[in-house]
């Protein structure tokens, strides 16, 4: 039985990682000693797992087969062992969390702090992005991510309360250019705009207007995928951007930005921790779930 696992572990981190020495570094080992055990593994099974390169490695065809059907087996044991160990003792082991940068609240505020410290067991590896992964592809136990873009066949546990979007623009800007009254009139203005990651298309400005949704295709003098430089270069005078309304509150509380066209961005629903409806979830992912949860409550 050891025999026809030895191996599987160290394929998963390889697909995982994308990588011999980051898989090591996972497991605690070399990227030569990796490289070792997956050579054995194809050995035995008969068949080319990865393609190698001077560079990267990449799952073959039959890889990429074999990590599906392994990965969800593999994941089911190791939540077995470790529910079997907790009964010892406090939840533990790593969490793997993709957070949008949306859950600011989430990402700044005290509950992450807060629920480490009550398991002091739990090791969090924790990934901030806006390119939203498939969270199972990607090793990741969970995700958080705004309501509105998560898959219907995910278990969602509500993680924030109600959020709201932001048109900014610093005080320099306006004693340059008239505050804007409506939405159509951005087309008139120096617009800062967002997109997820290079190759995505810039994100239309959406408002709401007597019940009725709708979006602008703003005109962008600088388009960036990170919403920190957008709003730097709003404080700087540069132009009018959009966040969220809980990322740019101590700034309007300020007056080092103002804040334009609320009455056409109504609240929405927020953030959500997602994951898959599996048979086993960690220990560790539970505890969280479960804080979340009294959290709410409380």
């Amino acid at each position: 039985m050891n025999e026809a696992l030895e191996g599987i572990p160290v394929f998963v981190a390889v697909a995982q990682e994308g990588g011999f020495r980051a898989a090591g570094k996972r497991l605690g080992v070399t990227g030569s000693a990796v490289s070792h055990a997956l050579r054995r593994l194809e050995e035995r099974l008969g068949v080319t797992l990865v393609r190698r390169t001077t560079r990267s490695v990449h799952l073959t065809e039959a890889g990429e087969r074999f990590y599906a059907a392994v990965r969800p087996a593999l994941e089911d044991l190791s939540a077995a062992v470790a529910e079997i160990g907790e009964l010892a003792g406090e939840p533990g082991g790593v969490l793997r969390l993709h957070v949008a940068v949306s859950a600011e609240s989430f990402l700044a505020g005290p509950v992450l702090a807060d629920f480490l410290a009550a398991h002091p067991r739990v090791q969090l590896q924790l990934a901030v992005s806006d390119a939203g992964p498939d969270i199972v592809a990607g090793g990741y136990d969970a995700g958080i991510e705004l309501g509105e873009v998560i898959d219907q066949d995910m278990v969602a546990v509500p993680v924030t309360g109600k959020m709201r979007l932001a048109v900014v623009g610093s005080p320099a800007y306006f004693a340059r250019h008239p505050a804007p009254t409506h939405p159509r009139e951005l087309v008139g203005h120096v617009c800062i705009n967002w997109h997820a990651t290079a190759d995505a298309p810039p994100y239309r400005w959406e408002f709401t207007e007597n019940g009725r949704d709708f979006s602008v295709a703003v005109e962008a003098r600088v388009l960036c995928n990170d919403g920190a430089v957008n709003l730097r270069l709003a404080r700087a005078g540069l132009g009018l951007t959009v966040a969220y309304a809980e990322q740019v509150a101590e700034d309007v509380a300020r007056g080092t930005l103002v804040s334009v066209l609320e009455e056409f961005l109504p609240p929405f629903d927020g953030c959500y921790l997602y994951y898959p409806n599996r048979r086993h979830t960690s220990p560790a992912l539970r505890a969280l779930i479960d804080y979340l949860l009294e959290s709410r409550r409380r």
